[in-house]
């Protein structure tokens, strides 16, 4: 019997989603050592972890897109790990690291965030995916603050606080985290359009931006510590989103308005 050739593009589709299931092995790892943290060290170290998750899932949907891989099984389990990576996992971390100080409230703030993003991940696939069940090609913008960006922002103080030997966690700072998560929480679930990125083209705007982020991210790190510079990137990022959503919010309006007129005009 004559042997069956290697199907060299099958077994490209799996490059991705190995590199999915690493993000999810730094989530649940990330977990483990929230759950069992005796000491600001063990925090530090999970908080970490979901640095390396988030590359992880910044890293994968790149590769499937370079290698025509993508697939309603990669978008389903990619959304299953930024549900563990970047929805339980932080919950559990600020929880355990300064909520837990609030008793059952801490409990129902960290439980809001994993909740927003749950809703926001399920939100997502719904919108990603055509009448085929295939994914569609990402637009230009992304209804509602990414899980990831989200979650980067409470796990990137950790880093920073464990940076600088701060108090974040301590009770003078525990209602300004939790407003935060809550924040966080709402503008997932919100209708703000974020940018995706997506469609960057090599232009002067997309330079300056550029530019920006680069020069802005080394006089941070000269004036404080390097661990800010996510902080202040990720911080950036959810700005251009609410600035954008602000100035955009009167043609927005206006075009509501015609498309309502339009349909309420009589047929002749």
């Amino acid at each position: 019997m004559a042997r069956k050739k290697l199907d060299l593009r099958k077994t490209l589709f799996l490059l991705p989603n190995m590199i999915t299931l690493s993000s999810i092995f730094c989530g649940f790892d990330s977990i483990r050592l929230s759950a069992t943290a005796t000491g600001d060290d063990d925090y530090y170290k999970a908080s970490l972890l979901l640095v390396y998750a988030l590359f992880f899932d910044m890293l994968d949907g790149r590769v499937a897109r370079l290698t025509k891989t993508q697939s309603a099984f990669g978008l389903q389990i990619d959304s299953l790990a930024d549900v563990i990576s970047f929805g339980v996992a932080p919950s559990l971390l600020v929880y355990k690291w300064s909520f837990v100080q609030k008793g059952v409230v801490g409990i129902v703030i960290a439980f809001t965030f994993t909740a927003a993003a749950a809703v926001r991940l399920a939100r997502f696939n719904v919108l990603s995916m055509s009448e085929s069940g295939q994914p569609q090609k990402p637009g230009k913008y992304i209804v509602g603050l990414p899980v990831p960006p989200a979650a980067g922002i409470l796990m990137s103080l950790v880093v920073a606080n464990n940076a600088i030997g701060g108090d974040l966690y301590g009770p003078k700072y525990v209602a300004p985290m939790m407003a935060l998560t809550v924040f966080l929480a709402f503008l997932m679930v919100s209708t703000v359009r974020f940018r995706s990125f997506k469609d960057l083209r090599a232009n002067g705007r997309t330079i300056g931006l550029v530019l920006f982020g680069v020069m802005s991210s080394v006089g941070i790190a000269m004036r404080t510590k390097p661990a800010f510079v996510l902080v202040w990137l990720l911080g950036i990022y959810v700005v251009i989103g609410l600035v954008e959503t602000v100035v955009g919010l009167p043609t927005a309006v206006r075009r509501r308005r015609a498309e309502q007129a339009r349909r309420s005009i009589p047929p002749v």
